[in-house]
């Protein structure tokens, strides 16, 4: 598709109050809460949300003190701050059950290091990276400028300001782009569809979402106002938990590359740093991301294996998609081993996985964010590892 001359391509997000996003923001609590007590903790949460019910199961492995009533009351929260206080969903009367059992002894002495063996992977699994040049992000543009515009009305709402007045936290959106030569040039179509209190009429809610998508985009990508749709199909007030039940890891691509990229099957949210599904995605980023700013391709594809219980990859690809800039990929895959230690114990190392950073990576995507050094978080989206490879390829 990328080697054609003209196409569009386009990609989804959804905002921090889609019934599948509550579910994830409610697992990745739960993550945080054990890791903060225990630095080595197991976790494997899944959430449902439904109208004015919470649902949790999984294993889990940690401190005693971590109740089920202590994960009710931390599910509570996020709803809380999420913005739900409405009579189909409310963080103040929503029933919430705690299902969560002790992680099983066979996955454990897998995964558990001993003796000579090291830790293992959690799980068997594939795992892939990407980054490109489309935006300062690293990341492909329509997935970018879907993100940017829900989490640009989310800060809005939060910060109750009049431009989004009477918004509500449930919403997606959905951006497609024009690419002549391999590049981004300007959005065709944008889509956004969000939740709104009794009393307003699609019109208002164009009205009000324009300005705040024209800005998000970069000048003169505002597609034609006939192409810009706002809840299509009117009416927009029964949403969150309560118009749709959510689940846990049901917005993989969401989460990742918006359909630009591959994607291994395995969801992040409610998983420790033991389960590669998450670790491994996280270092093919970082990998992918660090090729590309290092100025080796404009466009890098990462793909890393693992079977459950074996500490090395059985695998690591690279796809440099004609982009690499005299860069053998055999030799580029060496030098990233030499570079990064891929076991899982490794990962979690060099990333400074076992913390409680989750929360935030649960809405607007786990890449393509900043990050944080004053707490920790998207520490793969760091580019440290630029120097050495520049050095590696004389650049």
């Amino acid at each position: 598709m990328r080697d054609r001359g003209e196409f569009l391509f386009t990609s989804e997000s959804v905002s921090e109050g889609h019934p599948d996003k509550v579910a994830d923001r409610i697992s990745d609590t739960v993550v945080d809460a054990y890791l903060a007590a225990d630095p080595y903790a197991r976790v494997a949460c899944e959430t449902l949300v439904t109208t004015n019910r919470i649902i949790l199961a999984g294993e889990v492995r940690g401190p005693e003190t971590i109740t089920a009533e202590y994960l009710a009351h931390l599910a509570r929260l996020a709803v809380h701050d999420i913005g739900y206080d409405q009579e189909g969903f409310s963080w103040r009367n929503a029933e919430v059950s705690v299902h969560l059992h002790a992680q099983s002894a066979h996955i454990a002495v897998g995964v558990d290091a001993a003796g000579n063996k090291d830790e293992g992977a959690g799980d068997q699994g594939i795992m892939f990276g990407y980054a490109c040049t489309e935006t300062e992000a690293l990341m492909p543009a329509p997935i970018y400028y879907a993100h940017l515009i829900l989490r640009r009305i989310s800060e809005l709402r939060r910060a109750g300001n009049e431009m989004v007045k009477g918004l509500l936290p449930d919403a997606k959106s959905q951006v497609t782009l024009k690419y002549v030569d391999g590049k981004p040039v300007g959005a065709t179509s944008v889509v956004v569809s969000i939740q709104h209190m009794a009393g307003m009429t699609p019109m208002m809610v164009k009205t009000l979402l324009r300005p705040i998508v024209k800005a998000a985009l970069p000048e003169g990508w505002m597609p034609p106002d006939d192409e810009f749709y706002v809840n299509p199909t009117g009416i927009f007030e029964i949403g969150g938990p309560d118009g749709d039940c959510g689940l846990t890891g049901r917005k993989i691509i969401v989460d990742t590359y918006g359909g630009a990229a591959p994607h291994g099957g395995g969801a992040f949210s409610g998983k420790d740093p033991t389960k590669v599904d998450r670790s491994a995605a996280y270092v093919c980023r970082y990998l992918a991301k660090n090729v590309v700013a290092a100025g080796l391709a404009e466009r890098c594809t990462l793909q890393l294996s693992y079977a459950i219980g074996v500490s090395q990859p059985l695998s690591l690809y690279v796809d440099l998609h004609g982009t690499g800039r005299d860069v053998e990929e055999g030799k580029l895959e060496r030098t990233l081993r030499e570079l990064v230690n891929l076991t899982p114990r490794g990962i979690r190392e060099h990333l400074q996985l076992n913390r409680p950073i989750y929360v935030p990576t649960s809405a607007f995507g786990h890449f393509g964010r900043t990050p944080d050094a004053e707490h920790g978080t998207f520490t793969w989206e760091k580019t440290d590892l630029v120097p050495s490879l520049k050095s590696a390829f004389s650049r």
